[in-house]
This record gives C-alpha cells, structure tokens and sequence, in this order.
C-alpha cells in the first residue's frame, strides 16, 4: 500500500514560516522581515523563494538551513529553496507586525519614507524604541550587525540600535 505524499496547502507552509526566527534578530520571523517571496508546490516540490537582506548578509547560509529544517520538521520531504535577487529586498518588506516586534524588542525600525540611500549624511528622526522620544541621535552607523546604526536618547539616555533602512 502506497502512501499519497503530504501536501499541505500553501498557507499551513506560510503559517509555519512565520515561526521561523531571523538569526540575527529572533524575534521576528523570516516572515515578519519579508525574505520569503513566494511558497509554492511544482510538480510535487515544495519550492521556496528567498531574498537575502543583501548579497553578504552572513546569516543567509543559517536562514537557509533555518527555513529546511522546519519544513523538513512538519514533514515536507520533497523541497527546494531558490534565491531571488530580483527584485532587490527593501526594509519596506518588513510587516507592520515585525515593526512593532522590533520597537518592543528595542530595536527602532526603519523610519518610513527616509532616503533609503539617498543621503549617505542625513540622518533620519529616529524615535527612541524605549521612551518614544524623537530626541535621539546616532552615535555610530553601524550598530551590533551591519544593517543596524547605534543611536541613543537625549532624554532617556538608553543606547539602543536603528534597523537602518535600505
């Protein structure tokens, strides 16, 4: 006796990606920061697309592994992953869940609508992710990873990272 293969529908997949966490940044999933593309079945495999953050982003290599071990934990035998570089991801990716996500973690999130590498100088207005206040100021462009500047508070005085915006 034969068994069918297990297929489940798309949305059980994306609901179980979105408990996959980022590496660098747990709690939000790959999901919540939008890498995952698309999630779909071809020809009896599970293909799943992905966009790095940026081309040497150094946790891509653990993502993936993150991404095949969960699928691979629910059952799905016959998988694929595929990079997508095209089109390039963008902050904008980033769910207004995963937003809120970063603020409560203490990670401001990046500022909608300022010049995503249109301004190497300017410096957006960063709210503080513990106190709310805009009064803040970058301290250092790069924060504990490279995606992230340092900035602190001049009013509640706590450092804290700005999930730059690209």
């Amino acid at each position: 006796m034969t068994t069918a293969p297990f297929h489940p529908a798309v949305e059980e997949i994306w609901s179980w990606l979105s408990d996959v966490p980022d590496p660098e940044i747990p709690v939000i999933s790959l999901v919540d920061l939008g890498i995952i593309r698309d999630v779909s079945w071809q020809d009896g495999t599970l293909v799943v697309k992905v966009t790095p953050t940026y081309s040497g982003c150094p946790a891509t290599s653990v993502i993936n592994f993150e991404i095949e071990r969960a699928l691979r934990d629910h059952g799905i035998a016959d998988l694929r992953l595929e990079r997508q570089l095209s089109p390039a991801w963008t902050t904008d990716w980033i769910s207004a869940e995963g937003r809120a996500k970063l603020t409560d973690y203490g990670i401001a999130p990046p500022v909608a609508g300022s010049s995503c590498g249109g301004g190497v100088l300017s410096n957006p207005v960063v709210a503080c992710p513990r106190c709310g206040s805009s009064n803040t100021e970058m301290v250092s462009r790069f924060g504990s990873t490279p995606c992230k500047a340092g900035y602190r508070c001049r009013d509640c005085l706590e450092p804290f990272d700005y999930f730059k915006c690209i």
